[in-house]
């Protein structure tokens, strides 16, 4: 692949800060702020020269985590709205490299429904992103499914982001070793079963059979299920014949490189899913931009499968 020929690169699970929700954050209080929490609140020149640097053209830009998420249902209203109507108007002043996914009021389902479908028709926002348990409670649940509906209807994906597990299971599982390896909370494990819970739920709870047409977008390469989807589809389908857990994960899911640049992974990611449901992310700043744009270019992928996972299937699934 020459210079000249190099595809447009589309960026969509890269992460940015909100001051005022931010400091809505539990254990905020006199934290200092790190180097990555320094890049999460920037919002010009810093992240600009490291998108040139790497070539990356567009960020598809998300509230991190836990987003709203934590919040009481009232608050997380007025926050959402607020936080998205800020994004908004940040894209607006260079909307040729910015777009954005919602951030939503998931503690009140109804509102969260209503959040995304202004935020896409008015904000022209591309979907949304939900970080983990909302105050405790999955999302499979039914209270929730008027966000799948309202996804469906508008004809856009629903990330599913992981935030860290729930307390009790950081107790009864990492506790014994979060002090020495706190990240086993977090990228290096947690955060990994926690999504793919989430994900695996979903499928399950029959939100799908309902609403045949939602999308899903997961990251980090589908947080382990490529690897697992054999074995999860044959051992599901023993206790229910007529759910294929493989045919609704190929069909509703689409997984992006997020933190997860590994050829094996991304190998078994295109052999289970097919290219098309690949789309190319960095997870910015947790992780650097050359490094993912590096990886993905030198890796063995026929050019036209580079230029889908890079940028055209993100065209295709976000209307961009």
């Amino acid at each position: 692949m020459t210079e000249k020929s190099k595809p447009a690169v589309i960026a969509l699970e890269e992460h940015y800060w909100d001051p005022d929700l931010v400091a809505m954050f539990p254990g905020r209080e006199g934290k200092r702020v790190s180097d990555v929490e320094r890049r999460l609140l920037d919002m010009g020149e810093l992240r600009l020269r490291e998108m040139d640097e790497a070539g990356i053209n567009i960020q598809v830009l998300s509230h991190g985590a836990p987003g709203t998420q934590k919040l009481d249902a009232e608050t997380s209203k007025r926050m959402a709205r607020q936080t998205n109507d800020r994004l908004a108007a940040f894209i607006a002043t260079n909307p040729s490299r910015f777009s954005a996914l919602a951030l939503l009021p998931t503690p009140d389902p109804a509102a969260a429904a209503d959040e995304l479908e202004r935020a896409v028709t008015r904000l022209n926002f591309k979907g949304a992103m939900v970080h983990g348990l909302t105050n405790g409670k999955f999302l499979d649940e039914k209270q929730c499914w008027p966000i799948f509906a309202k996804a469906e209807e508008l004809d856009v994906p629903i990330y599913l982001h992981p935030s860290f597990p729930h307390a009790g299971v950081i107790d009864a599982y990492y506790r014994a070793y979060a002090a020495a390896f706190p990240e086993l909370i977090g990228p290096a494990l947690g955060f990994t079963v926690e999504a793919a819970t989430q994900a695996i739920r979903l499928v399950i709870s029959g939100v799908f059979e309902r609403h045949r047409n939602l999308k899903v977008i997961l990251g980090h390469l589908g947080e382990g299920i490529p690897f697992l989807l054999w074995r999860i589809d044959e051992s599901l389908a023993r206790s229910r014949a007529d759910l294929s857990f493989k045919e609704i994960f190929r069909r509703n899911f689409y997984l992006t490189t997020s933190g997860n640049f590994s050829d094996t992974a991304l190998t078994a990611s295109i052999t289970e899913m097919g290219v098309d449901h690949i789309l190319f992310s960095v997870d910015w700043p947790f992780i650097s931009n050359t490094q993912a744009t590096s990886w993905l270019r030198n890796t063995t992928l026929a050019d036209g499968d580079k230029a889908k996972i890079f940028s055209g299937n993100a065209r295709k699934l976000l209307k961009m």
